[in-house]
């Protein structure tokens, strides 16, 4: 992927039990102290943030806080995290970058609180392909509250050449967990399996269940050597203890920034391109997994399109952009689905009890006229799901150029309908997020034009009315998102971080 960059139904494993409750409710991607953990905020990625005080007129006087002195080390793909410590007056941001460098830092002042460097980002001339120099930290960490802990995975230069080691330290002081950091190559190793790092990168979020973390790899640009698709889970308890999945085929990484989906206690992700795979080998397909990572080669746990063969050739990948989970209502009541988008523009609706193998999506639509890369947000506009993503749209309802934003509608029916609700007109290529006043109130989408007009958008979510454009800001790198907490917007950048109040 070239990016710049045998069960019954009656009875079901535990993890099945509950697939249908409303992954996109109550709609909040905050917890109740209004941490922003993971990625998109929450594990089904929804990339919506309830935020009482941010209305329509509220977002049109939305401005850059220049008393936020927040700098930070090195270039920066991976989204801030928020975390306001239990009895804390104020939050905390953490940030971690290219340079394998990461930091705390006081959500208020920007001021820093802790730095750790975990070891020598790995240079582009130890690499076999890559456009990423130095490589050190791309994908989003995540914190877990219980352990009072950030995980993350750092590739880094060691005596025995580039590698990929995932490491826990503590969110009060920065020091390395003990147990900690694991060598990824090494634990599979020992578990009789090949995972060579210098043709890995890790650009996927990662993601917490069950005192499990999740990390997810894909190859580099360019897609050099013998890389896989891997998924490894690694026992917060026991470090060491772990389970993995890999892709058949070489090639087939998860390229996604947004990573793994969860809905209750169903994983779901999305593969790239298998390079030379005679048959179908896990490629450009959508997987559906228990917490054990365990294959199940049933159609209901895994779904292709019929193309896969010609996307493979092309480079057209399914896995640039993570699923999302969520449940439409309708007169026969909630229809629990799941929408897969991909590099050849098409949008892919599927049913999430059972993805339907090769060729089973439910409907599918040309959506774009561009390559979609980005990870998406979902939001409900009355019985309606909304979906946006960074995308020239293939059915804009106000044609031209620079309408990098479009926003479709997911409606029920037989098969559900996919259709374009709104473009919005800017330039770049950030991730988009969602706000609401109270989970369906007042719907906000923003987005950062990242390298393109390099300014923070926002658009109305039900009429795509533009209310809200920054001056332009620096350093944005593509895939950036944003987060939202109760009082601020904080957009992570090369070197620094800016915040926004209202």
């Amino acid at each position: 992927m070239n990016i710049r960059r045998a069960f019954s139904r009656t009875a079901r494993p535990a993890w099945r039990v509950g697939l249908f409750a409303l992954a996109l409710s109550p709609l909040s991607a905050l917890a109740q102290d209004g941490s922003v953990l993971t990625y998109h905020g929450d594990n089904s990625r929804s990339g919506q943030y309830v935020v009482p005080a941010l209305s329509w007129d509220k977002a049109r006087s939305v401005q850059l806080d220049r008393t936020f002195n927040a700098r930070v080390a090195g270039s920066m793909y991976a989204q801030p995290l928020y975390w306001r410590p239990p009895g804390a007056n104020a939050g905390m941001l953490f940030v971690a970058t290219e340079d394998d460098v990461v930091q705390a830092l006081d959500a208020t002042t920007g001021k820093e609180l802790w730095r750790r460097v975990v070891g020598r980002p790995v240079r582009r001339s130890s690499l076999p392909c890559g456009n990423i120099d130095p490589l050190g930290i791309t994908g989003t960490p995540v914190i877990d509250p219980a352990t009072q802990a950030i995980y993350f995975d750092a590739a880094v230069e060691r005596g025995n050449g580039p590698r990929h080691e995932v490491f826990a330290l503590s969110t009060k002081d920065g020091s390395v967990l003990p147990g900690w950091p694991i060598d990824v190559a090494d634990l599979l190793q020992k578990a009789g399996r090949h995972f060579d790092p210098s043709v890995h990168n890790q650009r996927a979020a990662l993601t917490l269940l069950d005192d499990t973390v999740y990390v997810a790899f894909s190859g580099h640009f360019g897609d050099c050597g013998n890389y896989h698709g891997w998924v490894v889970g690694l026992s917060l308890r026991e470090p060491g203890k772990h389970v993995s999945f890999a892709t058949r085929g070489r090639g087939g990484g998860i390229w996604a920034p947004g990573g793994l989906s969860v809905s209750e206690h169903d994983i779901y992700f999305a593969t790239g391109n298998t390079l030379g795979a005679p048959t179908w080998s896990d490629g450009e397909a959508v997987f559906h997994f228990g917490p054990d990572l365990r294959r199940r080669d049933d159609k209901r746990d895994y779904f292709a399109p019929s193309d896969w063969k010609t996307l493979d050739a092309a480079d057209a990948d399914l896995g640039g952009s993570n699923p999302l989970t969520f449940n439409i209502t309708g007169a026969g009541g909630d229809r629990a689905l799941i929408l897969a988008l991909g590099k050849d523009g098409k949008a892919y609706l599927l049913d999430r009890n059972s993805l339907g193998g090769v060729g089973g999506q439910l409907a599918v639509e040309t959506v774009s006229q561009s390559s979609i890369v980005t990870s998406p947000a979902a939001y409900r506009v009355g019985d309606d799901v909304f979906v946006a993503f960074q995308a020239s749209g293939a059915h804009c309802p106000q044609p031209g150029r620079g309408h990098d934003l479009t926003v479709l509608k997911i409606a029920a029916g037989s098969p559900p309908a996919i259709a374009t609700a709104w473009c919005g007109a800017l330039r770049g290529r950030g991730s988009p997020v969602a706000t609401t006043t109270d989970g369906h109130s007042n719907p906000i989408v923003w987005i950062v034009g990242a390298e393109g007009d390099n300014r923070l958008h926002a658009f109305r979510g039900d009429t795509g009315e533009p209310i809200f454009v920054s001056e332009a800001l620096s350093g944005l790198r593509r895939f950036q998102t944003l987060i939202a907490t109760q009082d601020r917007l904080y957009v992570g950048a090369d070197g620094r971080i800016y915040a926004f109040h209202f």
